[in-house]
């Protein structure tokens, strides 16, 4: 049974903010969400490499090497 719990983090502990619905010692897996602005500085920019990469002129030429299958 996988159950999400929400809860925080501080100071090496972890508080929940309600009961955990298993009375037994139990398998957990915690992920931390964290809202870091390194993060956001990961995003993708869409056009962000506009000006920075160029094909040459001749991109879409045929190939020396292919010349015998053409």
């Amino acid at each position: 049974m996988l159950t999400a719990i929400k809860g925080y983090y501080e100071k090496g502990k972890i508080f929940l903010k309600e009961d955990a619905p298993v009375q037994s010692k139990t398998d957990v897996i915690i992920t931390f969400l964290t809202n870091d602005k390194d993060q956001i500085k990961d995003k993708r920019i869409p056009g962000g490499l506009k000006g920075k990469v160029s094909l040459p002129e001749d991109f879409n030429d045929p190939l020396d090497d292919l010349k015998d299958y053409m």
